[in-house]
Parts: C-alpha cells; sequence; structure tokens
C-alpha cells in the first residue's frame, strides 16, 4: 500500500502532504487513511475543465498586475519605456488603446467601468 508524508495542524488534521519528508512531514501515512481523504476530497471535486478555467482567469489578472506594475514603475522613472523590447512596447501601446476605445464605448453607452485604470487609461 502506498504511503505518503503529512504535516498536521494544531487540531490534528493533515494541512500538507508529500511524496519525500520536507519541513514538518515526517510522518507517514497510508493513502486511504481517512485524514489523508479528508484533505484530498477537495481537490476531487474540481475537475481538469474547472482548473483550466481557473489557470486561464489567473492569467487574465496576472497580466492586468504585469501591466500596471510596468506602468508604476515607468511613472515612478525606475525604468523608460523605451527600454523594454519593441514587442512588449507594442503591446502594452496596443493594450492601451483598447482601454481607451472601451472606455469611449463606455461613456458612449452611458456605463462606467468600476475598475481601477489608475495606471491604464
Amino acid at each position: 500500500m502506498d504511503s505518503v508524508y503529512v504535516k498536521r495542524d494544531s487540531s490534528g488534521a493533515v494541512e500538507a502532504i508529500g511524496r519525500e519528508p520536507g519541513p514538518g512531514m515526517n510522518e507517514t501515512v497510508a493513502v486511504d487513511d481517512p485524514a489523508v481523504q479528508a484533505f484530498l476530497a477537495p481537490a476531487a471535486d474540481i475537475g481538469p475543465a474547472a482548473v483550466s478555467e481557473a489557470l486561464q482567469r489567473s492569467d487574465a489578472e496576472l497580466v492586468r498586475v504585469v501591466e500596471d506594475l510596468t506602468n508604476l514603475l515607468i511613472e515612478k522613472g525606475v525604468i523608460q519605456f523605451t527600454e523594454l523590447p519593441v514587442a512588449a512596447q507594442r503591446k502594452l501601446l496596443d493594450r492601451r488603446q483598447l482601454r481607451r476605445d472601451r472606455k469611449a464605448l463606455d461613456l458612449i453607452a452611458g456605463t462606467d467601468d468600476t475598475g481601477d485604470d489608475r495606471f491604464m487609461p
């Protein structure tokens, strides 16, 4: 029977599982142990499509973070826009133009974007 190394919290519940021992993971437990199964149960409910969708959503959110961070560094004079690779400059300018176009459409339609566009007009 397969076993895994576990780390338990103060109440004794499994809070981490590994194939090899690690910090705080010195106890070996059978994979079919109820505590291990309870720890793994939430992950079993997530299918591959849901994971893929979550990753895509996260990627889109991270892109915005990178945009804002880049613009903040430029605004503060830490880097200059022209120091970025030409491909990155084009992508940032394209996204900035798309945001302006969207903002103009929102104004025409009478809607308001509630997002924080401090760094990306």
